[in-house]
């Protein structure tokens, strides 16, 4: 084995590739000189490294420590390593395991890869052999999470809207507002109504923040039921409630080093406000059924198409989670606010779009984009960016949707000199009449969410009750 003086560097020349400070490592082995060794090897470049002598002493570890990467000797006094592997394996542990021995056969190497050992390698062994194995891990599992982040990301880019597309004075300000925070490690809370793209800023905030080569990872917490969330956010050991046949690890481990996007935040359940603002204060947390507590680096923008003082207020939601995710808050403005985005939008949706569905861009005239201007657009910039859709799929911008997107703001006799509540609560029920009574569909032709549609419906003390054409 050679001195520890001619170790070659081994952190990647590619610095964006993974960090091995980011990871923890527990040795188990019997042997005092070789624990010393890998240990005074390892701390100089892992995040966490840990000991044991035998295989009681490694599980009481675990049983209070997250571990990425285990490196265990086979002849082990009591349980072997390869027993143990198997275990490991069977109880949901997902982390590498490089064994290592100094007496094996053909049998042992198999039964090793049979137990689900990531490399085999025998004693005695040079440093840049255990380095390089350890690297090899690291990196398939930073593959493996950049490949659940991208998976993630395709899945969701169906329904993305635009970017900062615009000139308006108001886009200008939030642009500028974006540059200055996204440079800050602060949690951020986004303010705005629904459809005026949220996850949109969250996501260049992330990008013009130091996290912008790390996963930004999103999360709708009205999308997910309150029993599910829990393990959605944290992960989850085997058996730690029905269902749950592999351990699994959740958002927060995904997004380590990157940011985590909590959209609709209001319609988090107060125990978990209680776990989230826990993981904020402490940085760590706890996989449902397990016991051990993980290290966290992640950056929480939250976002809310409510008035989260209002909710606090009411009750409904925590003060003090409020005010830790509230250290910066910035407002989206609606599309009404900023109408003269509309034709840039109307552009940049159409070449967008046009690619997409494999059509001809529609032309666009004075008239047409006055209307639209005149229109208050509940729906904001995803109800435009569907109507553009709705548009080119037709061949034509439609009639009856401009006429309806003009007079509600251009009668001066009608809903001109009315509130824009009232505007808004015509609108909505004259498009949910259109759809027959079919609140989804009314939903998607708005550009809002059904549970929007069913609040606003609430709220007016309307009958939500699914038409017959939804049963």
């Amino acid at each position: 084995m050679q001195p520890e003086t001619a170790v070659p560097a081994t952190e990647p020349a590619d610095k964006h590739e993974f960090s091995w400070q980011a990871h923890s490592v527990l040795i188990v082995d019997d042997e005092e000189g070789m624990r010393h060794f890998l240990e005074r090897t390892l701390k100089r470049r892992c995040g966490m490294v840990e000991a044991a002598g035998c295989v009681e002493q490694a599980v009481e570890l675990m049983s209070r420590l997250h571990f990425d990467l285990i490196i265990l000797d086979i002849a082990l006094p009591g349980k072997s390593g390869i027993e143990w592997l198997h275990e490991l394996r069977e109880q949901g542990f997902g982390g590498d395991v490089i064994l290592i021995t100094a007496f094996a056969d053909m049998e042992t190497a198999i039964d090793a890869l049979r137990g689900g050992a990531s490399d085999f390698i025998l004693k005695p062994f040079r440093i840049d052999q255990i380095l390089n194995s350890i690297k090899r891990c690291f990196e398939r599992a930073h593959l493996a999470r950049e490949n659940f982040v991208l998976r993630r990301e395709l899945a969701e880019r169906a329904t993305d809207v635009v970017g900062l597309v615009g000139h308006s004075t108001a886009i200008q300000q939030l642009s500028a507002m974006i540059r200055r925070v996204g440079q800050t490690p602060s949690t951020v809370l986004l303010l705005g109504e629904s459809g005026t793209g949220k996850e949109v800023v969250a996501r260049a905030l992330h990008q013009t923040s130091p996290r912008a080569q790390r996963p930004f990872v999103p999360l709708n917490c009205a999308a997910i039921s309150s029993e599910l969330i829990e393990s959605e956010l944290f992960g989850h050991v085997k058996g730690a409630f029905t269902g749950a046949s592999e351990s699994r690890n959740g958002l927060f481990y995904y997004a380590h080093g990157g940011t985590l996007f909590l959209d609709e935040i209001s319609e988090l359940p107060l125990p978990m406000q209680t776990r989230l603002l826990r993981v904020l204060e402490e940085r760590k947390l706890r996989p449902v059924g397990s016991e051990r507590e993980i290290p966290v680096d992640v950056r929480i923008i939250a976002a809310s198409n409510r008035d989260l003082a209002a909710e606090v207020a009411a009750g409904r939601f925590r003060q003090d989670l409020y005010f830790r995710l509230a250290v910066v808050d910035i407002r989206i403005p609606p599309l009404r606010e900023r109408v003269e985005d509309i034709p840039d939008l109307m552009r940049h949706f159409m070449e967008m779009l046009s690619l997409q569905l494999g059509v001809a861009p529609l032309p666009l005239s004075h008239g047409l984009v006055s209307g639209l201007a005149a229109y208050a657009w509940p729906g904001n910039v995803r109800e435009l960016r569907n109507f553009v859709e709705r548009s080119l799929i037709l061949g034509a911008f439609p009639a009856a949707s401009l006429s309806s997107a003009s007079t509600a703001s251009m009668s001066v006799d009608d809903d001109d000199c009315l509130p824009l509540e009232v505007v808004e609560r015509r609108h909505i029920l004259r498009v949910v009449e259109a759809c027959g009574g079919n609140k989804s569909e009314a939903a998607r032709r708005l550009g809002v969410s059904r549970k929007t549609l069913e609040r606003k419906f609430a709220d007016w003390g309307e009958d939500t009750r699914p038409a017959a054409a939804e049963v």
